[in-house]
C-alpha cells in the first residue's frame, strides 16, 4: 500500500491508485469519477505524475474527507475497508521518539535540514517577493533559476495550472486564494486569458518548489 502519502509536515492524503485498490476498480475509472466530483464542487484534489512500466501517468490525491466521498460514489460497500486503510495510515504517522544514539543523531540532522530549508524560504521572500505587482511565468522561472519546461511540469503536476489549447491558466481555487491574477483579452479577433503570479502566489509556489527540489 505504498500509494498512501505520509508526511510529518503536510496533511495526509490518499491517492487515486490506492482508492482504486480499495474499491477493486480500474485506476482510470476512479480518476474520471474524481474529476466529475471535483467539477461538481464536491471534492478537491492535487496532481502528481508517477512513472510506471509504461508512460508516466497522472495520479490524483485527496484528503480523508474527500476519499470517503469518492468511495461512497463508487462502491459504498467498501467504506469499512477504507476506514481500515486510514487507521493504518494515521498509525504510521505517529511521531517516533529516537531510542538509540544513532537515531538521535539522525533526528538532529533532520531538524537542521528543516531549519536550513526554512531559512532558504525566508531569504527568497526577502529578496524577490515585492509588496505589489504581478509577474509572468517566465519572470517567476527566472527568479527561481529553474528550467521553464521543468517549472511548467511542476505547476501542472501540483495542480496549480493547466493547459487549454495553447494557453496556460490557473485552477480556480488558486485564483480565489489570490495566488494568480487572470485577465481576459482579445487579440486578432481571438479571446485569450493571461494569468500572472501575484506576490502571494510567488511566495506560496516558491515554498512548494523549494521543498520539492530539496527532497
Amino acid at each position: 500500500m505504498n500509494n498512501l502519502s505520509i508526511s510529518n509536515n503536510e496533511a495526509l492524503t490518499m491517492s487515486s491508485k490506492e482508492i482504486a485498490a480499495v474499491v477493486e476498480s480500474r485506476h482510470d475509472s476512479v480518476k474520471r469519477a474524481m474529476m466529475t466530483l471535483q467539477d461538481k464542487g464536491l471534492i478537491t484534489f492535487t496532481h502528481t505524475v508517477e512513472k510506471g512500466e509504461g508512460r508516466p501517468a497522472a495520479v490524483l490525491h485527496v484528503n480523508k474527507r474527500d476519499s470517503y466521498v469518492v468511495v461512497a460514489q463508487l462502491s459504498p460497500e467498501f467504506t469499512a475497508v477504507l476506514v481500515d486503510r486510514w487507521q493504518e495510515l494515521e498509525a504510521k504517522q505517529q511521531p517516533q521518539i529516537p531510542q538509540t544514539k544513532r537515531e538521535w543523531i539522525e533526528f538532529a540532522l533532520d531538524q537542521e535540514k528543516q531549519l536550513e530549508l526554512a531559512a532558504t524560504k525566508v531569504a527568497f521572500v526577502d529578496n524577490f517577493v515585492e509588496s505589489s505587482g504581478t509577474k509572468t511565468f517566465r519572470q517567476v522561472a527566472k527568479i527561481l533559476k529553474v528550467n521553464e519546461r521543468l517549472f511548467r511540469a511542476f505547476l501542472s503536476a501540483e495542480g496549480f495550472m493547466y493547459k487549454i489549447g495553447r494557453e496556460w491558466t490557473a485552477y480556480q481555487k488558486h485564483i480565489d486564494a489570490g495566488r494568480f491574477s487572470c485577465t481576459v483579452g482579445e487579440k486578432n479577433g481571438h479571446a485569450f486569458t493571461e494569468c500572472k503570479f501575484t506576490p502571494k502566489g510567488i511566495e506560496y509556489i516558491a515554498g512548494k518548489w523549494i521543498t520539492a527540489s530539496s527532497t
